[in-house]
Order: C-alpha cells, then structure tokens, then sequence
C-alpha cells in the first residue's frame, strides 16, 4: 500500500519540474521551516535555517530556465513513520546562466524528509555534478597546495 509520502515525492517531483522552469516557489512550499534546515546546492555553500535555504534556491533558480524532460532515478530510499532519505540521479535538459543553448544538466541528490505535523516536509537537500567517475586530484578543488 502506498505510503503518504509517496504522494508528498510526487509533489516534490513536479517542484524541481517548476525550478528548472526558475521557478522556486513550489519548492519553497514543501520545506520545513525549522531552523535545522539544510540545502547544499551545486552553486554555493551549504545553507542552514529556512532564511538562508531560501536565498540560496533564489539564487539558483534565478539562473535556470526553459527547464524539460526533467527525469529522476532513484538508487536507494527508506522510510520509518517520521523520517525518510531518497538517494537518485536526476537529469533534466535547461539553459543556464545568460546562455542561449540548451544543455543536459544531471545531479546526484540525496534528500530528507520529515514528517511534521502529520505531513511530509522537505528538511535537507544535497545536490551536486558527480555522477561519473573522477580522478581523486579532483578533490584538491581549486588546486592549492599545502606548505608543508
């Protein structure tokens, strides 16, 4: 039988659906508004508290648009009555920045969800571009290097 969350991930699908649109809102309507919030998004650091989560989906959204074909796959899930995670790669085709192209963007995201209040809330998003193999040298970032 299916759970009421799984109503909730069908909303929170249509959401992204709307975000690579530049459009926030929907999203903004299914997180907790706990201070113990969290979204790390690819674009900054991680956000904490519903304030600074909702600057950072502002920011990202601002620079997404004419999002499609946005798909999701799901790796691994579990759920007990109050507390649930979703692992998955999600993929969608959008033009990004002030660029004309169309490019296929895919993400590997994991996300908790929290029932409050007798419904599901979004309480922590991770998003980021490794979804393919990379070299450990990769984990040096912008490549400085330690004095030792």
């Amino acid at each position: 039988m299916p759970s009421d969350l799984d109503e909730f991930k069908r909303q929170y699908r249509r959401s992204l659906e709307a975000f690579i649109q530049g459009d926030p809102e929907p999203q903004k309507a299914l997180w907790s508004r706990g201070d113990d919030v969290t979204l790390a998004n690819p674009l900054g650091p991680p956000a904490k508290g519903i304030d600074r989560v909702f600057e950072a989906m502002d920011r990202a959204a601002a620079m997404v648009r004419d999002g499609t074909d946005l798909t999701f796959d799901v790796v691994s899930s579990y759920e007990t009555e109050d507390l649930a995670f979703e692992f998955g790669l999600q993929g969608g085709a959008m033009r990004l920045g002030n660029s004309p192209d169309m490019v296929r963007a895919s993400l590997r995201v994991t996300t908790i969800f929290r029932r409050e209040d007798d419904e599901w809330k979004l309480l922590h998003r991770h998003a980021d571009p490794i979804t393919d193999p990379r070299p450990i040298e990769s984990l040096a970032g912008s490549g400085s290097v330690v004095e030792e």
